[in-house]
């Protein structure tokens, strides 16, 4: 069996002919010489065949990402381009969400494991620490701070997690929604600084989703907290930890772009983990939603709330590992 480098060497100027053929046929020119090519319909739809076979062979022997991803994208330029098939509005959302969105979750497994190890980890660790020395809690927000939190969550409260300065639910949606993209984008734009930024920012939110969970527990508040987080944590940890794979991937393109420059490395990275910031931005919108209407609301039982969130989890997981499949 071919190296990937032997591949990519054998059939780079199927390649290269193909993305100029789809250029010129888009209106533009990507500057590579075309040796012996004509804009003919006969001769696209035969590099097209061979370039889905070459994309076929590429996933079955698990050759490296940036390979797959260009295929990929020719393939589908080509299909668009041969067929006429131009998917927009309500027909490209439902194509992204039934398949793009997963599949790209799916092949970007090693960012997403090592997301979910920064985040976590932190998390327990943290959590356990400030459960058994509640003073803690001071080492990362100050004592009024810490004070409001615990009348956030008392099952006092009219609306639980509320913020003094949001009147009504409606102002803490747009609350939730301001901060939770703020978080997601420091976790994906953190890539940029070779990744650390996004190792940073996820560690430091686990930590500090500990320290609060943490705390909280220490002071007799877990049915409140729990109940009032577990819904909407579904959609939006779940979206944060995309948000840092996204970021990884990123950094890990500008720390080791291979055979291509850092430039487009990071053009070729950024191509194929967008995927993932759109949809963990529908996921936040959707957590502002229900932390926002359901999730706060005192007179429902922490029962109801816990079984509803065993749902939304199962959803969430199932969708991820479930959805596309057919298309892989």
């Amino acid at each position: 069996m071919m190296t990937p480098l032997q591949f990519e060497e054998s059939y780079q100027q199927e390649w290269n002919e193909l993305e100029e053929l789809l250029a010129r046929a888009g209106g533009r020119a990507t500057g590579r010489p075309l040796t012996d090519a004509v804009l003919s319909g006969a001769r696209l739809a035969a590099l097209y065949r061979r370039a889905c076979e070459h994309l076929a062979l590429a996933r079955a022997r698990s050759y490296p990402a940036y390979m797959v991803d260009r295929l990929d994208r020719m393939t589908a330029d080509a299909h668009q381009l041969i067929y006429q098939h131009r998917e927009l509005g309500f027909a490209r959302l439902k194509a992204f969400v039934a398949q793009d969105f997963p599949r790209t979750v799916r092949r970007h497994w090693p960012y997403l494991t090592a997301a979910i190890a920064l985040f976590v980890l932190p998390t327990l660790i943290v959590a356990l620490m400030v459960y058994h020395r509640p003073e803690m809690i001071l080492s990362v927000v100050d004592s009024a701070t810490a004070s409001s939190f615990e009348q956030m969550y008392s099952p006092s409260a009219r609306s639980i997690g509320r913020v003094r300065t949001a009147a009504t639910d409606w102002m803490m949606f747009g609350y939730y929604i301001r901060n939770n993209i703020g978080v997601a984008f420091q976790c994906y734009a953190g890539g940029l600084f070779a990744g650390l930024g996004s190792l940073f920012f996820l560690a430091f939110n686990g930590a500090f989703s500990g320290a609060l969970a943490g705390f909280l527990t220490a002071r007799g508040l877990s049915s409140t907290f729990y109940s009032f987080i577990a819904t909407h944590a579904a959609f939006e940890l779940t979206a944060i930890v995309l948000s840092g794979a996204a970021g990884l991937r990123v950094g890990h393109a500008l720390l080791a772009p291979g055979r291509l420059s850092r430039l487009h490395s990071l053009v070729e990275a950024t191509r194929s983990s967008i995927a993932l910031v759109y949809g963990a931005t529908a996921m936040l919108c959707i957590a502002a939603v229900i932390e926002a209407f359901w999730s706060s609301a005192s007179w429902l039982a922490p029962s109801i709330k816990y079984g509803v969130a065993a749902v939304c989890w199962a959803s969430v997981f199932g969708y991820f590992i479930f959805q596309g499949r057919r298309a892989d």
